[in-house]
């Protein structure tokens, strides 16, 4: 087996369909699909079930999060590589042949994002060669090989190998940072992170989180960063970082309250507004934890 596509899916009934479509086509590969739906209300599982009879389906009974879902499927994959990939999104034409072809010559590489692009074929932003508030560590994150941080959790492959000796996904992520986390990992262990380019991933992006609301998205992202920093950053370098960004909100919240009645734009500012009131009350909710 080549290669084993990991899938996990919740509440994306109208969106996986195209997704696991374009799996299916792909040719030049042996392959095999897992989708672990995490309880979804949509039909998903049972869509999936009467229309995918190749697919491999594990029907959570309970959301159990990004990172749990991944480590279910890890465990039945026989694949030599393992694809994630987000339901929202569609392999472009011998996506995973080049994919595969990359892996196999580049054997110093640890895991791999694919060429994420917009449904307009404009290319979306899902490199980086830093990781979060890099400025403020002290060499904790410092002679790593290669030159890319992470990349984006949407499409990104491994060998299966490298997955397992790492203990698969940290469960203590349950949505958003659990990319960046095992990125890190995989680089401690010496290996490093690639970007395939010629493998072509349309990503509806955002579409996985409609149904919550900006102030619902914004508190798992900056809960997810807070866990990354506990668990690769040193307290003195936190305590940078959280003075850093208590200094910014404030500032932030000030300077936009006195703009509003003046800016055209007022949905995007109150979003701004929803977002630094998020940051605001978890720097508070943690100094309260701590005292």
């Amino acid at each position: 087996m080549d290669i084993s596509v990991v899938i996990v899916s919740y509440n994306t009934a109208d969106l996986i369909g195209p997704c696991l479509v374009s799996v299916s086509e792909q040719t030049g590969v042996d392959k095999e699909i897992f989708v672990v739906d995490n309880a979804s209300m949509d039909g998903s599982a049972a869509f999936i079930a009467a229309g995918f009879a190749d697919v491999h389906l594990i029907a959570n009974k309970e959301n159990r999060g990004f990172a749990v879902a991944n480590n279910q499927a890890i465990a039945h994959c026989r694949g030599r590589y393992i694809l994630f990939l987000n339901p929202d999104t569609v392999l472009k034409e011998d996506c995973l042949a080049t994919a595969l072809s990359y892996m196999e010559i580049h054997p110093e590489i640890g895991l791999a994002g694919l060429h994420i692009l917009n449904p307009d074929g404009t290319g979306q932003d899902s490199v980086s060669r830093r990781y979060l508030s890099h400025r403020y560590t002290s060499g904790e994150i410092s002679n790593l090989p290669g030159h890319i941080a992470c990349v984006l959790g949407a499409a990104m492959i491994a060998p299966r190998e490298a997955i397992i000796s790492l203990g698969g996904f940290d469960e203590d992520y349950f949505l958003y940072g659990e990319d960046e986390d095992l990125c890190l990992r995989m680089r401690r262990r010496g290996l490093q992170i690639g970007f395939i380019e010629a493998a072509g991933v349309v990503h509806y992006h955002g579409q996985s989180e409609r149904k919550s609301t900006s102030t619902e998205v914004w508190r798992k992202k900056i809960r997810a960063e807070h866990l990354f920093y506990r668990k690769h950053y040193r307290p003195e370098t936190i305590s940078r970082i959280v003075r850093a960004e208590t200094l910014k909100t404030r500032w932030r919240l000030l300077t936009l309250k006195i703009c509003l009645p003046f800016i055209n734009n007022k949905g995007e500012a109150r979003e701004k507004l929803d977002k630094y009131r998020v940051i605001h009350d978890e720097l508070r909710r943690r100094k309260i934890s701590k005292e």
